[in-house]
């Protein structure tokens, strides 16, 4: 094995094992969260199982790429290796077979990240990490390898393989959009429990936290890019009252504004009340 082709394989093992990564992790976290009804069917591995079955397939799918990495990462033995080949062959069959037959629907290998329909710089991708799956198998190298044999040709090997996967993800581009456009503050998701979270750890309502009668607010609602939280409580005069708090949903340490309002219904503040406003 001559000094080039050991490190040519390196760097392709440390590539397959770092996309195989990155498409395990993304598929845990899109299987993990609450989304939309069907919008695990825009994705390629929910359109081949019936929808019961979508959520598992791609948690299943995720366990293979970990398992993968790991194989590829720590062991020289040909069963990972052979595996990893079998894995992005029949990716590269499925893709191609969902460009044919369903154009509309994402590949799913990046999870959620992967929504658009899939296309031949997707389909070259597959078949570029199978051609690398490859050439590991026929040089066997590890991790340890990686560590013994660092040198800057590896890193330049590293560089054009990056910069080869980068040129065949769309995901690219989807990623510099996103990064290009921020949509504003009140077109922003911001899930309750974070806002909350915030809430709790503010001074405003530590130092109102003993008129509250409750830990959970009666009502919750958003205006714009504030999040209103309100509680039941009393005034400091003892009469019953609604504490009520606005936590800003933009910023590293949003704004949190309070004011304690007559449960009576009046309209009146009370005096030890804060406004609240719209604008920080």
């Amino acid at each position: 094995m001559t000094v080039e082709v050991a490190t040519l394989a390196t760097a392709a093992l440390v590539l397959l094992v770092l996309l195989l990564l990155l498409g395990g992790v993304a598929k845990f976290a899109t299987a993990g969260t609450d989304a939309a009804p069907g919008g695990l069917s825009r994705l390629g591995p929910g359109v081949l199982v019936p929808e019961r079955w979508r959520k598992p397939a791609m948690i299943f799918c995720a366990m293979v790429e970990v398992v993968l990495a790991a194989g590829l990462l720590f062991t020289r033995h040909p069963v990972p290796r052979w595996a990893t080949i079998a894995f992005f062959s029949v990716a590269t069959y499925v893709l191609w077979e969902l460009r044919r037959r369903r154009p509309d629907v994402g590949c799913g290998c990046f999870g959620e990240a992967s929504g658009s329909p899939v296309g031949l710089r997707s389909i070259g991708r597959a078949v570029a990490l199978a051609g690398m799956a490859v050439f590991v198998t026929l040089v066997p190298v590890s991790g340890a390898d990686l560590l013994s044999g660092f040198s800057s040709g590896l890193v330049i090997a590293l560089g054009a393989g990056l910069a080869l996967i980068a040129f065949l993800s769309p995901e690219t581009e989807e990623a510099i959009s996103r990064v290009r456009y921020r949509a504003p503050c009140e077109q922003r998701p911001a899930p309750a429990p974070k806002a909350l979270s915030r809430l709790r750890s503010s001074v405003e309502w530590r130092s109102h936290q003993n008129l509250l009668v409750s830990g959970e607010p009666s009502d919750t609602w958003r205006e714009l890019c504030w999040r209103f939280f309100v509680y039941p409580g009393r005034s400091t005069a003892g009469t019953e009252a609604d504490v009520v708090f606005a936590v800003y949903l933009s910023g590293r340490r949003a704004a949190v504004r309070v004011a304690v309002v007559d449960a009576e219904g009046s309209g009146r503040t009370l005096r030890e009340s804060i406004g609240v406003s719209a604008a920080r």
